[in-house]
């Protein structure tokens, strides 16, 4: 287990408290137990870590592109070979099984050895001018320090898909992990260092405090971009906040995927397909999830039996209980937002035919677990079909045409992903 002592935060090379000795709990959603107490990080810290990044990008930027890569492979290497304890700290702070962090964090390292290569390809190019005796010269270079806020469904793969890039690019990093979920990005700051990579490249900032982030880091003249994987709803405020200062965005926000089961889909596949991408992803706690399920009424009375029975079988359990699917919801207010979401869609004529409730009892007496819900008779204008469920609760709707389902598939203000099954 982890020690009980306070973690430190990662800031210029160096483990680092918060001025006072703040600090805040991370929870284990299986039980609610403490699995460890954090620095809480606020405006000196914020600003020790972004003077880190600035100090540190003149040199690192300067370093060959390759000489980079170079110590982005060593990175990789390292989270290969501490791959599982990676993994027991994502299901520690996250929830999700054993089994399926491992994946995660295998998925995760290959974005360092993705762009160490990259870093090898970031060439300019010569652009013809209208005038013949002039041409123009473009030249890419690394924009700077930048800001990186991850979420918490994904500790490693979320940061991972942040910094990768942005370290090949040349650019120094401030990584505000989800404060649910920040032991997973000091182990990673722990590998980066052990690999070599200079002190102030790369810094977590951990913090409970929100606004704060907003208010300073996100605002701070010296980081001249913004990467974000979140709801909607916040990346709209951060965008605002950036336009004061005009800094470069790169989002990824909430999604409504849709799920599309043709007629001559192959019954097996689709079946499989769906269950894996609405509940084995964090137990449907991802923006990329099926969030929509629509069967076509040639095949809905064999899919949708098949469907349910398949989702009834699925093991709810702690994430190191062996053979565990689907883990605790992240907190109760996740878990309260999906029942809600279920309640409101049974109570405007929703059928539910499997889950939907609190599991309370025995092993799940003290955690987030709620049972995979499947609810069929779901019409669009249900809030489960307008709004991102983000968990294991599963609306099937039924569909006649190609060009119905298209038009009411994009009929959401999201975007992000969509699946079909046809042959």
């Amino acid at each position: 287990m982890i020690d009980a002592s306070p973690k430190p935060m990662y800031i210029n090379g160096e483990w680092v408290f918060a001025e006072g000795g703040a600090t805040f709990d991370v929870i284990n959603p299986a039980d609610q137990s403490t699995v460890a107490s954090i620095a809480n990080g606020a405006k000196p810290e914020i600003e020790r870590a972004v003077q880190a990044a600035n100090a540190a990008f003149r040199e690192w930027s300067a370093l060959a592109p390759k000489d980079r890569g170079r110590i982005l492979l060593g990175i990789q290497e390292l989270m290969e070979e501490r791959r599982d304890e990676l993994a027991r700290l994502v299901t520690l702070e996250n929830g999700k099984p054993f089994e399926e962090a491992k994946k995660e964090v295998q998925f995760s390292l290959g974005y360092f050895g993705w762009f160490a290569e990259e870093a090898r390809r970031m060439s300019g190019e010569w652009v013809a001018s209208p005038q013949p005796s002039k041409r123009y010269w473009v030249l890419h270079q690394p924009i700077g320090p930048v800001a990186a806020v991850t979420p918490w469904n994904f500790p490693a793969t979320m940061v991972t898909r942040k910094i990768a890039p942005a370290l090949a690019a040349g650019c120094s990093v401030v990584l505000k992990p989800a404060s649910a979920t920040p032991l997973t990005a000091l182990a990673i700051a722990q590998i980066t260092r052990d690999a070599g990579l200079p002190a102030g490249v790369f810094n977590v900032l951990t913090t409970n405090r929100s606004r704060l982030v907003g208010t300073e880091l996100l605002t701070h003249p010296l980081i001249r971009k913004i990467g974000f994987t979140g709801s909607t709803d916040v990346g709209k405020g951060i965008m605002e906040t950036a336009a004061r200062s005009i800094k470069r965005l790169s989002f990824e926000l909430g999604g409504n995927a849709p799920f599309i089961i043709f007629d001559d889909a192959d019954l097996k596949a689709a079946v499989e397909g769906s269950v894996a991408m609405k509940f084995l992803r964090v137990g449907g706690q991802s923006c990329i999830c099926a969030n929509r399920i629509y069967v076509q009424r040639g095949i809905a009375e064999r899919f949708l039996p098949a469907f349910v029975e398949a989702v009834k079988k699925l093991k709810v359990a702690s994430g190191f209980e062996p053979g565990a699917q689907i883990g605790p919801l992240i907190n109760e207010d996740t878990r309260a937002k999906v029942h809600s979401l279920v309640q409101d869609a049974v109570a405007r004529g929703a059928r539910l035919v499997s889950g939907g409730h609190y599991l309370t009892d025995g092993p799940y007496k003290n955690g987030f677990f709620y049972a995979p819900a499947v609810l069929l008779d779901v019409t669009d204008d249900m809030a489960i079909a307008q709004e991102e469920i983000f968990g294991p609760a599963a609306p099937l709707l039924l569909f006649d045409t190609e060009e119905e389902v298209i038009r009411r598939a994009n009929a959401t203000k999201f975007g992000l992903a969509a699946y079909f099954y046809t042959k």
